[in-house]
């Protein structure tokens, strides 16, 4: 379990259990993660995700998307790190795999995808890439 960057951890479940083939995935709850959870679930990356209370800190249960028994998330990769932080202006945010993938960013506004920030016109750190 990593401490020192949670959303690294969160990634790393989700790829791990695409690589299994498990079709949920358990990860310890916070507020990016809920959001990156929505972002997610919005581009259509997840089926579904529950927030369960039975713990102090909560988790979120993530029911993974796939199609014809390959899973939807072909790639996950973090981009900004603890020590190296990535950050961008609007019209400098990358595009994920030719538009085929998001890149979740967090701005001042909270965390969004490249391309609902690009139209917002705002920038921000560059949180990871999802195709």
């Amino acid at each position: 379990m990593s401490h020192s960057d949670p959303i690294a951890d969160f990634l790393t479940r989700i790829r791990n259990a695409v690589k299994a083939g498990h079709r949920q995935v358990e990860i310890p709850a916070s507020n990016m993660k809920k959001e990156l959870s929505n972002i997610l679930k919005a581009k259509k990356f997840i089926n579904d995700f529950a927030v369960i209370e039975d713990t102090k800190q909560g988790k979120i249960k993530i029911n993974l998307r796939y199609s014809e028994n390959q899973s939807v998330i072909r790639g996950l990769k973090k981009i900004s790190l603890p020590g190296i932080r990535q950050y961008r202006a609007h019209d400098e945010l990358p595009r994920v795999q030719n538009g085929m993938g998001i890149a979740v960013i967090s701005t001042s506004k909270g965390l969004m995808t490249d391309k609902q920030a690009r139209k917002e016109k705002v920038g921000g750190e560059v949180i990871c890439y999802v195709w």
